[in-house]
Parts: C-alpha cells; sequence; structure tokens
C-alpha cells in the first residue's frame, strides 16, 4: 500500500486528488498539506473533498508527515521547497504545478538526479496520447504548414499560456527540430506582417469555469488539421497523477533517481 501526501490539499486539484486517492486501489491518504495561515488547517482532507471523514487531518509541513509519495499541485516556489524535502527523506514525488520558471526547473532536475521524480504539465492520459499525435503529424507536415496553439482554462488560472499549451508547442517543435524558445510567438496585435513559416503561435482566453481545452492547428494549403483535447472535470487529472505516484513507488523505478514524466509512466516516451 503507497502512502501519499498531497500538497496543496485545499485547492480544487487537491481535493480533486484526495477523492482520487481514495476511489484508487493500492494507494491510501497519509498526510495533506497546505500553506501556513490556510483556512484548511485543521479540517479533516477528506470531508473538505467530499468524500467523508478520512481521519487525516491537514497540516502545513511536509517534513513532519509520513509518506511515501508526495503530490504537489501548488505553485512555483513551493513546489521546490516539496521537492527538496522528497530529496532529503527519500520519497518520491509527483509535480503537476505549472508556471516553474527556468532557474526552477533546473533545481527541480538537480533534486531529481538523487531521487526519483515524475514532472509533468498535465497527467490525463488523453492529453499524452495526443502530444504523440502531435509529434506524428508535425513529422509528417515537415515546413509545409503554419501551426497555432490556442488554448483555454477558468477565469482563476494565474500563468498564460498553460502548462499544456507549452508541453504541445514542445512537443511540435521537438519533432520539427526546432527551438520552442525561439519560434514561439505568444498572441498577436498590430500590424505583424506575414507571419515566417517556423514560427509556432500561442492564443489564450481565460473565462467561466473551462476545465482545459487545447486545440493544435496546422494550417496547409487546401487543407487545415486540427487535433484537439477537451478535460470536462480534473477526476482525469487527478487519475493520472494518482497512477504516476503507484508507478513511481513500484520495485521498477522506485531506486532510479531521474526526472520522468507521464510519457514514461504511460510508456509512450
Amino acid at each position: 500500500m503507497t502512502r501519499i501526501a498531497i500538497c496543496g490539499a485545499g485547492g480544487r486539484m487537491g481535493r480533486a486528488l484526495i477523492a482520487a486517492v481514495h476511489a484508487a486501489e493500492g494507494v491510501q491518504l497519509s498526510a495533506a498539506i497546505e500553506r501556513n495561515g490556510s483556512e484548511f488547517l485543521g479540517q479533516d482532507a477528506g470531508e473538505l473533498a467530499g468524500v467523508g471523514r478520512l481521519g487525516v487531518s491537514i497540516t502545513d509541513d511536509l517534513a513532519q508527515v509520513d509518506f511515501d509519495v508526495a503530490i504537489d499541485f501548488t505553485a512555483p516556489a513551493a513546489t521546490i521547497i516539496h521537492a527538496g524535502v522528497c530529496q532529503r527523506l527519500g520519497r518520491g514525488l509527483v509535480i503537476g504545478t505549472t508556471g516553474l520558471n527556468a532557474e526552477q526547473k533546473a533545481e527541480l532536475a538537480a533534486l531529481s538526479a538523487e531521487q526519483a521524480m515524475v514532472y509533468s504539465g498535465n497527467y490525463s492520459v488523453g492529453v499524452n496520447v495526443s502530444l504523440k499525435m502531435l509529434e506524428l503529424a508535425a513529422k509528417a507536415f515537415g515546413d509545409s504548414v503554419d501551426i497555432d496553439v490556442l488554448e483555454a482554462h477558468h477565469r482563476h488560472k494565474v500563468d498564460a499560456p498553460s502548462g499544456t499549451a507549452l508541453m504541445m508547442g514542445e512537443a511540435v517543435a521537438s519533432a520539427l527540430g526546432r527551438n520552442l524558445d525561439e519560434v514561439a510567438v505568444y498572441a498577436r496585435h498590430g500590424h505583424t506582417g506575414a507571419r515566417e513559416r517556423q514560427q509556432i503561435g500561442f492564443q489564450t482566453l481565460r473565462g467561466g469555469d473551462t476545465v482545459g481545452d487545447h486545440t493544435v492547428f496546422f494550417f496547409g494549403e487546401g487543407e487545415r488539421v486540427e487535433v484537439r483535447h477537451v478535460a470536462t472535470n480534473r477526476a482525469n487529472f487527478a487519475t493520472g497523477a494518482v497512477r504516476s505516484a503507484r508507478w513511481l513507488a513500484s520495485d521498477k523505478t522506485a531506486q532510479t533517481p531521474a526526472l520522468y514524466s507521464m510519457q514514461d509512466v504511460l510508456g509512450l516516451s
């Protein structure tokens, strides 16, 4: 039985993760973490998530609880702190936090060299299958099409473009031998002139309670191909993250420090 700690237990994803752990086989919720001063501290994690009392009170220090794998959907600074705790304790970590900068990603990579971790911008099985489809399409079309990524999320999302949109852009850029940092264009305004073929555009929509909607357009001459994924609730993300935690604790990977992705978990890498 894999003992799981949920970091960010009071958030939308945190509550979905608690419910997913409760529903899954082979895992149990052993701890729930929130930031210091949170209104959720002391509450029963199961009651907060709507699955009934679980006897796990929400606390504010990951280093002081028992767990085998932590799942972290918080904020970049908090995620790095939690990654350091997991590295020191020799515990696995599944990270779903988006918006990490280059320095934070480098720190995460350094910590994962000593402790196995999974880091993904999206834990949906459907999204990760879509990434393989994008890779295939990009290789088939080559430089004969223009490519744009359109994404929509709820009004409370604080980072843009989404981590999933960037994953999709990176999948396409990698398949085409391009550096995404050099060819990405984030929205357009004013007199921009004709677009360059090498560009990969990103358009962002924010509104309502949209869980996640991503479409990658391949615009050709006389035809257009769209690869789209729509999430209708957070359960699929939570289920994928729990699946990653169980995989991370398995005999196959538990003793192999590395920074894995959901593609590794699904055997698609």
